[in-house]
């Protein structure tokens, strides 16, 4: 199975971050976004007039206050103030295709002409779950709205084939915003990761979660083969093997973090021996690292696989695919996988264009070129002005781990050495200077099919002038 290529296990001795500089810095770049985005503030407040927090979803909600959009095009996103950024977030990595592609755009242009939807069969849907039966090896699909969604209806079918309640999780991950996954995710503390994790009662992502829901969701450390062996033991002796594992092959929901060496294939073995429906979350990586997402790239064969994002192309999309066993569990009818929208005409449209005509082998070629680009120009910057911290990635999405000190292996070690004054630092640093990364999170991108040598140099240029000051 394929691993990228990481830094080294002991870099050169780099300079730690000095925490008055990084506040220095933040204090001078947030007074210049509040006077350079004027009309995103005014505008933001008038939407708070009766939008929850002024946002449609609260991870748009960021501090001090969120861009308004104009709109995109290509690799940039235009804003009320009218300042182009380049968007190296691209929604979370849903917008691999570039913003307002022509082929996608005429795409839905022709579909909504002649009728947006019926709660039907269309012809693009069985042709879109052909592509993606052949992409990702599995041969049967669903389609569904959203990654949380897609996740919701993988578990229950799980469940269903099953006959079991529980499941067991990555501590750490997220999998989108239905009770079951919202249970160790990354509102963890660094306290709650440390020492023996093995009967540590799981916490919930925030009010209106179930405790009985809490308690069915076991979590177990990323990359640790034998911690997850250890718990599928004791599962079994107690009577309460889970219904699945669900997880995705190269975490995500902490930059990117990537499997050792050969801890898939134990996580494969392990659950074939216990009987334990292996659920693979590909709602970031999935048409985003390769034509068959991570199971393509790692070389990987799980039961069940999670896609949404890059899928619709910017429309609100989702799809199932599994196994033999698992497809006749929901075309029997004994688990019910229902949804007015699933197959939506216009998405299902959106999707065949990006996968036969934007998303080809020459397209994940280029944006392998770039990320191998930006991988290598970030590691020689921090290296030439002595910042610790390491950059990571695969393909489409990369992150640089700014101060970390060492390699980022998992939950535990992420919430110790990347500090979220930082990250927050980067985003202002580089929203101010014409670079639109993902709010509140690690210095993370995801690359698009627009993108080229001028804008992967934009970006290593910003990030060298953040560098430089952090040095002084």
């Amino acid at each position: 199975m394929k691993s990228a290529p990481t830094t080294p296990t002991k870099p050169e001795i780099r300079n730690p971050l000095d925490p008055g500089r990084v506040a220095e810095l933040s204090a001078r770049e947030e007074a210049r976004f509040f006077r350079e985005n004027a009309g995103s503030r005014v505008a933001y407040r008038a939407g708070a007039a009766h939008l929850i927090g002024g946002v449609g979803s609260s991870y748009q909600k960021i501090d001090p206050f969120p861009l308004v959009i104009e709109h995109g095009e290509g690799a940039y996103l235009y804003d009320v103030d009218g300042h182009r950024r380049l968007d190296v977030n691209n929604a979370f990595g849903s917008m691999v295709q570039g913003h307002a592609h022509p082929l996608i755009s005429t795409a839905i242009a022709k579909r909504a002409a002649i009728g947006a939807h019926f709660t039907a069969p269309v012809r693009d849907a069985g042709i879109v779950a052909d592509h993606l039966a052949h992409r990702f090896g599995l041969p049967w699909w669903r389609f569904s709205n959203s990654g949380s969604e897609a996740t919701m209806d993988a578990i229950r079918i799980a469940r269903g084939l099953t006959g079991r309640t529980t499941i067991v999780k990555i501590t750490g991950s997220y999998h989108g915003h239905h009770d079951a996954v919202m249970v160790d995710t990354a509102h963890l503390t660094p306290e709650q990761t440390e020492g023996d994790q093995a009967y540590r009662p799981g916490i919930a992502y925030g009010a209106g979660i179930p405790a009985n829901v809490v308690a069915d969701t076991v979590s177990v450390p990323f990359n640790d083969a034998a911690a997850l062996a250890a718990r599928f033991a004791a599962m079994e002796a107690e009577g309460r093997l889970p219904a699945c594992l669900i997880m995705e092959a190269a975490m995500m929901n902490c930059g990117v973090i990537l499997p050792a060496e050969g801890y898939l294939a134990s996580v494969r073995e392990l659950t074939r021996r216990y009987g334990i429906v292996w659920i693979v979350d590909e709602v970031k990586t999935g048409l985003a690292i390769a034509a068959g997402g991570a199971c393509e790239y790692f070389g990987i064969e799980p039961d069940m696989v999670c896609l949404a994002k890059a899928l619709g192309a910017g429309l609100p999309s989702g799809a199932i695919g599994m196994r033999e066993d698992l497809a006749a569990e929901v075309d029997s009818s004994r688990v019910r996988h229902v949804g007015t929208f699933s197959g939506n005409p216009l998405v299902m449209a959106a999707a065949r264009a990006s996968l036969e005509r934007v998303l080809t082998p020459e397209a994940y070629a280029e944006i392998g070129r770039l990320e191998e680009k930006l991988l290598a120009g970030a590691s020689a910057i921090m290296a030439e002005y002595r910042v610790a911290g390491h950059a990571v990635g695969i393909r489409s999405k990369g992150v640089i781990f700014i101060g970390a000190e060492a390699p980022v292996t998992d939950f535990a070690s992420w919430g110790r050495m990347v500090s979220p004054e930082v990250n927050r630092l980067a985003w202002l640093y580089g929203v101010n200077r014409g670079i639109y990364a993902a709010p509140g999170r690690d210095e993370e991108w995801t690359l698009s099919v627009a993108m080229g040598d001028e804008e992967a140099e934009h970006y290593l240029a910003v990030f060298a002038e953040l560098c430089a000051e952090l040095a002084r």
